[in-house]
């Protein structure tokens, strides 16, 4: 069982068990976190989509830790202007295990009945 689940904009493949990172979110190490904005649902050889949503499914996960990704440099330069720019930056993350995904509970409506209309009455024949 998998499920595509959006954090933060972004969208990741959870299953059970799994180990994710995501952009920075806030708790301490092991506080639980749930995700309510689930996109598609596969049990099985079921696949439920959502539109955008679906409807009851829940992912709660557990924060491992948070930190910092390595450096990305930025270089900006013009040339024959004399202009250069070193900049970086370093990402914040946070590490999670997803704990388990639940679907909604919800019961299959029973199609609706037909609602016994009274036939025309029949005109005699005389």
């Amino acid at each position: 069982m998998y499920a595509i689940v959006n954090i933060s904009g972004k969208q990741y493949k959870a299953t059970q068990g799994a180990k994710l990172r995501i952009p920075r979110q806030s708790g301490e190490s092991g506080a639980k976190l749930s995700f309510e904005e689930i996109l598609l649902v596969n049990k099985d050889d079921r696949t439920q989509i959502g539109k955008p949503n679906v409807v009851g499914a829940k992912i709660t996960a557990t924060i491992l830790n948070h930190g910092r990704e390595r450096k990305i440099l930025i270089y900006k330069k013009k040339r024959r202007k004399g202009y250069q720019r070193k900049n970086g930056h370093r990402q914040w993350y946070t590490d999670i295990e997803i704990q388990k995904i639940q679907l909604s509970a919800t019961k299959k409506k029973a199609a609706p009945k037909k609602s016994a209309k009274p036939k025309p009455a029949e005109k005699e024949k005389e």
